[in-house]
């Protein structure tokens, strides 16, 4: 077996379809778009390399040249642990223990020589909220921008030596007619016949112009601590931006306290259900598949992203009365959508655990990250629990 350096155009096309290969039996899997993971390895496309972030990534191949495993190593200088720490993914292996041990040894290798002490893995090249953790539970089709693999890749990370660092749990709950919890019920009321409160989704131009602002307030309060970065503005936008050609405004739901943004979950269509058609290229034939089944065969399951409140109205209410005073409005035969899927919660987060409880929703997928530390005789240490 040999190990390739990706360098050249034609060593990232094999890195595309060495997963196109592996999967093509699997009904399961669903072909990431091409340009969702060949632009995290850009500069043009991935501003981290313009803040000081590097990474490599490898093939590995057999006697004959054929493809039969994949890897990428990075260092995000965004990522502040206590010891420096590099990340590892987009690994693809056939089943064989000897090949994906060499391809986390090119990894380890490497990010030792750029100084870093642990690697994490599997996770993006970038934000948490996509291609992040290892699928050991629920091998159904994934959510747009979440991994899928084979179950035998548990195994290749446990045996090297990779520990849990946290589990990530997808919950998902039906729609309509499933009922809450009846202590949320009765902290909502409370809350919904307090007038200085009032939940509504945003819609017409409030969409582009306003949301942004309501969503940076928000999360700048309830989330910038715990992810270790604040967002600006600008980068609110460009993210309201990306998501307007896939965006409903039914999913986009904001609490408000005095007229102030206190609260928000934002949700989109999960368009796997439409990418899985267009096998992984966005060019004309890939755009007009994607404007048919959007239009014809539009998804009937709801990805909720992201959901927070600010600390001073929490445990109060505030996150159930948006939750019970969404689900009237959303509670119809005609409201399209009939499940929902909460994007990953880590068990490091009780407290977001606890609302999906409450909602009656139930674990439906489990990925892993784990934490390789280089020196093996160094405390491993878990993720800290949010407070």
């Amino acid at each position: 077996m040999k190990l390739v350096e990706v360098t050249t155009p034609a060593h990232q096309r094999k890195f595309i379809e060495m997963a196109v290969k592996l999967y093509k039996d699997e009904k399961n899997w669903i072909r990431p778009l091409d340009k969702d993971i060949e632009g995290l390895f850009h500069s043009e496309t991935n501003k981290l390399f313009r803040n000081g972030a590097k990474a490599k990534r490898w093939l590995l191949q057999d006697e004959k040249g054929q493809t039969i495993g994949r890897i990428a190593a990075f260092i995000n200088p965004k990522m502040k642990e206590k010891q420096p720490t590099g990340g590892v993914g987009f690994f693809e292996c056939i089943d064989s223990q000897e090949a994906a041990f060499m391809l986390f040894d090119v990894a380890k290798d490497w990010l030792k020589s750029e100084g870093m002490e642990a690697m994490d893995g599997p996770i993006n090249f970038g934000e948490r909220d996509k291609w992040w953790g290892l699928l050991v539970d629920g091998f159904s089709e994934p959510n747009y921008n979440m991994p899928w693999n084979f179950p035998y890749y548990q195994k290749f990370f446990e045996d090297y030596g990779f520990k849990l660092y946290f589990k990530q749990f997808t919950y998902m709950r039906p729609v309509q007619d499933v009922g809450f919890d009846a202590k949320m019920i009765k902290r909502a009321n409370a809350v919904i016949d307090n007038p200085d409160y009032s939940f509504r989704y945003i819609k017409g131009k409030e969409l582009q112009e306003k949301a942004p602002e309501y969503f940076m307030t928000v999360y700048n309060k309830a989330w910038a601590r715990h992810m270790g970065k604040s967002i600006a503005l600008k980068e609110a936008k460009l993210m309201f931006g990306k998501m307007k050609p896939i965006i409903d405004p039914r999913l986009i739901y904001f609490a408000f306290y005095k007229g102030e943004p206190v609260g928000f979950f934002i949700q989109i269509p999960e368009i796997n259900q439409i990418f899985k058609h267009v096998n992984g290229k966005m060019d004309l034939l890939g755009k007009l598949k994607f404007l048919w089944y959007k239009t014809f065969s539009p998804p009937n399951k709801m990805l909720g992203l992201v959901f927070g409140v600010v600390p001073e109205h929490q445990s109060k209410g505030v996150e159930s009365a948006m939750i019970i005073s969404y689900d009237k409005m959303s509670n119809s035969p005609k409201f399209p959508y009939k499940t929902i899927e909460m994007n990953w919660i880590g068990d490091f987060n009780p407290k977001m655990m606890r609302v999906c409880e409450q909602l009656l929703a139930e674990i439906y997928k489990t990925h892993h990250t784990y934490r390789y530390l280089f020196d093996r005789e160094k405390p491993f240490e878990r993720h800290p629990i949010f407070d």
